[in-house]
C-alpha cells in the first residue's frame, strides 16, 4: 500500500538536506550493488526531453560526471546514511522564455540508474508555477509510472498532490517541509520545499527500492 507523509522539517534537518544536495563536503558512501536492471534507464532522459519541448520547455544533452563533484549532483539519503552513486549524468532546464531553473540528474552504475533529482529553483512557488508542475509530472510518469489515478495515493493526480504541498508549506509559515510517496511502483518519491534567501528551491527525489 502506497503511503503518503507530509513532514515539516526542522532547521537541523532543512540544513542536512541543502548541506547534501548543494555543498557535501563529507565523503558519503558509494551505492554499488549491482541491482539496477529494472524500472527507468538513462536512455529515459530523451521521453523527457521530447515530451517537455512539446510545452517550450528546453532539457539539455546529459553530461556526465565521474569527478568528486558527482555527490553535488547524485547524492541521497537511504537508512538515514548519505548515499552516492559511482556515475551520474545532469542537464539543464531552461523555462519558455530561456531562463535557466534548474537541472535534471540521472545516476547509478555506468549501466542502470538508481537514482533521478530534479532540483528547480524560482523567486518565488509562484513563479513558472505551470512549467514546474509539467516538469514534475512529465518526470513521474515518464520515470516510474503513468500510472497515478490506478493507486490509492489520496489524491487524484501528480498537479494536486505538489499544490496539496505547497498549502502545506504556506500554512506551516514557509518552514522547509517534503512529502513522500512511498512503494509507487517500486519506487520511493520525496518532494521537498526549501526556503533560500532570494528563492525557493522545490527538489523530487525517485529512488529506486533496493
Amino acid at each position: 500500500m502506497n503511503k503518503l507523509i507530509i513532514i515539516p522539517i526542522v532547521l537541523v534537518i532543512a540544513s542536512v538536506v541543502s548541506y547534501v544536495l548543494i555543498t557535501p563536503q563529507d565523503t558519503p558512501e558509494t551505492l554499488t550493488i549491482p541491482i539496477y536492471d529494472s524500472g527507468f534507464t538513462y536512455y529515459d532522459i530523451e521521453y523527457i526531453q521530447t515530451s517537455l519541448k512539446e510545452h517550450d520547455i528546453f532539457v539539455s544533452t546529459p553530461t556526465p560526471i565521474t569527478d568528486h563533484t558527482i555527490t553535488q549532483y547524485c547524492t541521497f539519503f537511504e537508512n538515514d546514511k548519505s548515499q552516492s552513486v559511482e556515475y551520474c549524468t545532469t542537464t539543464v532546464v531552461l523555462d519558455s522564455n530561456g531562463n535557466t531553473i534548474g537541472n535534471i540528474n540521472i545516476g547509478g552504475s555506468t549501466t542502470s540508474p538508481i537514482l533521478a533529482i530534479a532540483n528547480l529553483e524560482t523567486a518565488t512557488l509562484e513563479s513558472d508555477k505551470e512549467t514546474t508542475f509539467e516538469i514534475f509530472e512529465t518526470v513521474i510518469t515518464t520515470l516510474v509510472c503513468d500510472c497515478w489515478d490506478e493507486e490509492s495515493i489520496g489524491f487524484e493526480n501528480i498537479s494536486q498532490w505538489l499544490e496539496a504541498v505547497h498549502t502545506f508549506y504556506y500554512d506551516s509559515g514557509q518552514r522547509n517541509i517534503k512529502s513522500k510517496i512511498d512503494n509507487l511502483s517500486g519506487t520511493e518519491i520525496l518532494f521537498e520545499i526549501t526556503s533560500k534567501d532570494d528563492s525557493v528551491l522545490q527538489t523530487l527525489i525517485i529512488t529506486k527500492h533496493v
